[in-house]
């Protein structure tokens, strides 16, 4: 009996020792091994506690406790204060919520990350509404900018001053030494200055690219407005960014992330129809690598890269596996079926109605999109498309329904990127064929006012925005906001898919697609976090899964889901604050 006492003893000890050795080497690997072993949870000391709150775990065995405990950047305990109490200890920091809400940090499903960044930067006009704001913004630009150089911005929308699209004409007496490039809101279609058009060879005589549009007026002359591949005329243009730019940009898109509770971002890169995949690398290579090396990551990104270059992401993936650490993710790779509804290159069954011989672009060729699909899926890699006309959307459905017979069952989560207008049936091939619908409630803000005009009311309520619709047909949707398209900012995002009322509005824009609020968050938690493979770490606080939360305004989960309205005050990534 004594020997056997013994042993267990030094067995314990021996345990207690390898434990703490990892903790030194690895605190992820500390943690798995922790996991597997048969002790309970006790024997660990929390780093944090929150407690006296209402915390929203977004995971449906336990949705609200009232504490959590985090060690080593994970949740250790959840649950009630004297069960979570059980982990405190010798320097562990103790904070006491007074009652405010908490959920899990949100993931923004769809964002151009270093893009937005850029955009921070440069010449902004999203939400300008007066033609001469425009000018006097681009005017002031002129004035800070040597001549020969580029002037850059974007986020236009001419739907916002009438629907007057605008032209070179416009600035060119006011930028005579300098090229313009300002990309519309939606990123679909650019609008150059003559100087601009010159540079890129521009002329009567160019043809239009495939998949693009060359804007001209009854003349034939280049307006000065290009839309998806042949926006690439003019970027190409453009000199590269400068690296320690583009690392700015990272930071400055990291910390407004931060303040919107954002703790997580799918990044699907700079990459737009015709442009060069080497740039959605370089910013890999350059900023996401060695900001990760230099400890100075601030956000998670889970990456996509352009579908072009699977082999390239295969062959990374083989080697590294998914991740290269807690901050980045490797999600898949991107294509694109088609343009944007505002652009009217959206692909669709039916002619725009502002534009009766128009049905709208396909980017790529089907073939093509069939092909790289089938082969990025044999590499084991996820697959995202972006669509937006209901014919564009029905045709990345059969590529995927193909694919998935040709190369056989397995847990792929192929997506769709936007599914913006779904023909009637289409929904609940979602759900039956294990689609994912990664959406973006703000998108209503801009699209509930022209979608009318552009497919005609009957057409458009019938096939926009069908996230009920969706969830019904048990689709995983995911949401985010396609920054800098939109605002990143989860919780707006969160009030339009439950309210579907913009700001003009008294009353909802198709109503029966209104969403529940927990459907909502779950769309920015746990459901995001599935649709990039990334929710064995993220996406609730669920035991074992990476502390990343944000405190609320709010003290009231009643009237936080009655009227989808709060305010960030905290965000904690892996349990320590991060903002403010």
């Amino acid at each position: 009996m004594n020997l056997f006492i013994v042993v267990s003893a030094s067995i314990s000890l021996l345990l207690a020792i390898l434990i703490a050795s990892l903790h030194l080497l690895h605190p992820t690997l500390y943690f798995l091994t922790w996991k597997k072993l048969p002790h309970s949870s006790s024997s660990l000391v929390a780093d944090l506690i929150i407690r006296n709150g209402v915390i929203y775990t977004s995971d449906d065995s336990l949705p609200f406790v009232n504490s959590m405990a985090v060690a080593n950047g994970r949740v250790l305990r959840i649950g009630n204060n004297s069960f979570v109490q059980a982990v405190a200890g010798y320097g562990t920091q103790v904070l006491d919520l007074e009652g405010k809400v908490v959920v899990p940090g949100f993931i923004d499903s769809h964002v151009h990350f270093i893009s937005g960044g850029l955009q921070m930067m440069q010449v902004g006009l999203r939400g300008v509404k007066e033609k001469e704001e425009v000018i006097r913004r681009i005017k002031e630009a002129v004035q800070s900018t040597k001549p020969g150089s580029w002037i850059l911005g974007g986020g236009w929308n001419n739907d916002l001053w009438g629907g007057d699209l605008p032209a070179a004409c416009w600035i060119d007496d006011i930028t005579p030494n300098n090229p313009v490039w300002l990309s519309r809101t939606d990123g679909h279609m650019g609008w150059a200055n003559s100087v601009a058009l010159t540079l890129a060879g521009i002329t009567n005589l160019t043809d239009n690219p495939r998949g693009g549009t060359i804007m001209r007026t009854s003349g034939g002359e280049p307006t000065g407005l290009l839309i998806d591949s042949a926006m690439e005329l003019v970027a190409s243009q453009i000199p590269e960014v400068s690296i320690d730019d583009r690392r700015d940009a990272l930071q400055k898109a990291s910390n407004l992330a931060l303040t919107r509770g954002v703790t997580t971002v799918v990044d699907m890169g700079r990459y737009y129809p015709g442009m060069s995949a080497d740039l959605s690398w370089e910013d890999f290579t350059d900023v996401y690598l060695w900001t990760n090396a230099m400890s100075k990551m601030k956000v998670r990104v889970c990456l996509f890269f352009p579908m072009v270059t699977w082999p390239r992401l295969a062959d990374l993936v083989n080697k590294t596996g998914h991740s290269l650490s807690q901050w980045v993710y490797f999600g898949g790779v991107k294509a694109f079926a088609d343009g944007s509804l505002g652009s009217n290159s959206a692909l669709f069954y039916e002619p725009y109605q502002d534009e009766p011989d128009n049905y709208g672009l396909l980017v790529t060729e089907p073939d093509a999109l069939l092909n790289m699909t089938s082969e990025s899926d044999l590499s084991g890699l996820q697959v995202a498309v972006h669509a937006i006309g209901d014919r564009a959307n029905d045709l990345i459905l059969d590529i995927y329904s193909s694919v998935a017979s040709k190369n056989g069952m397995r847990d792929r989560r192929f997506r769709i990127e936007h599914a913006q207008h779904l023909a009637p049936g289409t929904p609940s091939r979602f759900g039956k064929e294990g689609i994912v619908a990664s959406v973006q409630p703000d998108h209503l803000l801009d699209d509930a006012d022209v979608a009318g005009k552009k497919l005609g009311d009957d057409r458009a309520e019938k096939e926009s925005y069908l996230f009920k619709s969706l969830l019904d047909s048990n689709a995983l949707v995911a949401f985010g906001s396609d920054w800098p398209v939109a605002d990143i900012n989860p919780l707006s995002g969160i009030k339009m898919a439950v309210k579907r009322t913009p700001p003009t509005w008294n009353d909802a824009w198709i109503p029966s697609e209104c969403i529940s609020f927990e459907d909502a968050i779950k769309g920015y938690t746990i459901s995001a976090a599935r649709a990039s493979f990334i929710d064995n770490d993220l996406g609730s606080l669920s035991i074992g899964k990476l502390a990343d939360f944000v405190i609320l305004s709010t003290d009231s989960w009643k009237d936080f889901a009655e009227t989808a309205s709060a305010s960030i005050e905290a965000t904690y990534v892996s349990g320590i604050r991060a903002y403010p």
